[in-house]
Formats: C-alpha cells, sequence, structure tokens
C-alpha cells in the first residue's frame, strides 16, 4: 500500500534518489517548485559548458536516463505518480535547452521562459504524453518534449534574428 506523503526534508534526505529527484531541495519550495527547480540547471550548465560538447550531451541522456529511475523512485516513496516536487525532469530538460541556444544572457533569459512556458502549457502533443505516459519515463519525457519545444523556437527566433540582421 502506498502511503501519499508531501516531501519534507525528512523525505528529501531518505535517499540519494530523492535528493536528485527533488532538484538538490529546489523542489521542496512551498510555490513554483518546477520554476524554482529549473533555476538549477543555470550552476550545473556552467559546469558542463567547460567540457567538451560530445561529453556534454552524454551527461545530459545519462541525466534523463538515469532520471527516468530516480523520478519514479521519488515518485513511489511519494505515492504520487508525478509530484510538482519532483524537478530533476525540468533541470535535465532544461541543462538542454541552455545546451541549444547561442551565448548571451538575453538567449539564457529566453531559454527559461520560452522552456517554462511551454512546461507550463503543455500544448499538444506533450499534453496527451502528460496524461498517458506513467512512471519515470513519463516524468521525464513530457519536459523532454517541452525543451525541444523551447528549442525549435529559439531556433526559429535565432534564423530571424540572423536573417533580418544579415
Amino acid at each position: 500500500m502506498i502511503i501519499l506523503r508531501n516531501p519534507d526534508l525528512k523525505f528529501l534526505f531518505e535517499h540519494p534518489a530523492n535528493f536528485i529527484a527533488l532538484g538538490f531541495g529546489t523542489g521542496l519550495a512551498p510555490k513554483a517548485p518546477g520554476t524554482v527547480g529549473s533555476l538549477v540547471a543555470f550552476p550545473l550548465w556552467g559546469l558542463l559548458i567547460l567540457l567538451p560538447p560530445a561529453i556534454c550531451w552524454v551527461l545530459v541522456v545519462a541525466g534523463f536516463v538515469g532520471g527516468i529511475w530516480v523520478c519514479a523512485k521519488a515518485a513511489y516513496g511519494l505515492g504520487i505518480a508525478d509530484h510538482g516536487g519532483i524537478v530533476w525532469d525540468e533541470i535535465v530538460a532544461m541543462v538542454a535547452v541552455l545546451l541549444m541556444v547561442p551565448a548571451g544572457w538575453i538567449w539564457w533569459i529566453a531559454a527559461f521562459v520560452c522552456f517554462r512556458i511551454f512546461d507550463i502549457w503543455k500544448p499538444f502533443p506533450i499534453s496527451y504524453f502528460d496524461r498517458t505516459l506513467k512512471g519515470g519515463f513519463g516524468v521525464m519525457f513530457d519536459d523532454l518534449l517541452a525543451a525541444i519545444y523551447a528549442i525549435a523556437v529559439l531556433r526559429i527566433l535565432e534564423q530571424i534574428l540572423m536573417w533580418g540582421l544579415g
């Protein structure tokens, strides 16, 4: 029998998977934990960009694959398939978006805003997969799709700006 519970400091430190799934504690934010968790991507991305791009992407893929298990473990412990406090999915997806935008604080802010819009709004097919896919893969997959949408919009914007200024 699964008992529904809200994440707290005790849960955060019960297992390393909980600590990671809850974004190192940012998922405990009382308001907008997904947004707060997404901010964790910035320092992680700042460390990643010191590495060769291929290694960055290997680590993002590893974060996604490992996130399937981590998020499933935390979700099971909370008794809720996709609790809002589970933010590892936002962190990994946001890092992927940051790796795909041009350098510059305006692009980084645009990446954050764009990703959050798609993650919250969940346009089709994100909403479909959010409703139908369960478990750790479901938790991770809808954020991957939101990242893909954000990357597409930002790349189109980049091309428009280059075309308009070129």
